[in-house]
Order: structure tokens, then sequence, then C-alpha cells
């Protein structure tokens, strides 16, 4: 009878597709959106019940989003959600950056 050695197996991070930019990327680095009553509320932990939305966390592709419906359309619901608790969360948390990057256009400085 062979013996089967344990192996470690490396699974692939999980993709998702953000609902503004359409770009597939890791879950890690997209920020998860939950429909909370009328309001679309960010879910940074995941831990939030229902349908989630996945959204690289930057203003620009928030703006992509709401330009093109999506995301009362990727979190099946009726348009239209309050967005006010992630503009907020967008806002205080993230700056204007490209895909949640600080925004380039700002002279970076090391001593800071």
């Amino acid at each position: 009878m062979a013996r089967r050695s344990p192996r470690l197996v490396r699974s692939a991070p999980a993709i998702r597709t953000c609902v503004g930019c359409r770009v597939c990327t890791a879950k890690s680095d997209l920020l998860r959106l939950v429909a909370v009553g009328g309001d679309i509320v960010p879910d940074p932990q995941a831990r939030l019940p229902g349908r989630g939305a996945y959204l690289h966390p930057s203003q620009e592709c928030f703006e992509l989003a709401q330009r093109r419906r999506a995301l009362p359309r990727a979190l099946r619901q009726p348009a239209p959600l309050g967005a006010g608790p992630l503009e907020e969360y967008l806002a205080g948390r993230y700056g204007t950056g490209s895909h949640g990057l600080p925004d380039e256009s700002q002279d970076f400085n090391p001593a800071w």
C-alpha cells in the first residue's frame, strides 16, 4: 500500500472583479461593499451578511461604478442606493489616487 506524503498545496488567491473599472484582481486588493438598508456600506473585514460587491478603494473606480449604475445591479438592489457612508470612507481612508494608491501628483517626501 502506497503512502501519500503530506504536501503543502498552495491555493491561488481568490479573484474578484471591480464593479467600477471591471479589472479582475486579488480579493485582498479590493474593498467589499454591502447594501444595508438603503445605503451602500464598506465592509473592509468582509464580515457583514448579504450579497457583496467589490471595488478598488479609489475615488476613480467609485465614480465609474456610479456612472455605470453598477453598484445597485451588483448588489441586486432596487436603485437608487445611498452612497454616503462609502463616500466618507473613501475620502477619509484613501484620497483620490488611482486604484487605492496615493496620488502620484503629490510630491513624495520620505522624511514624513
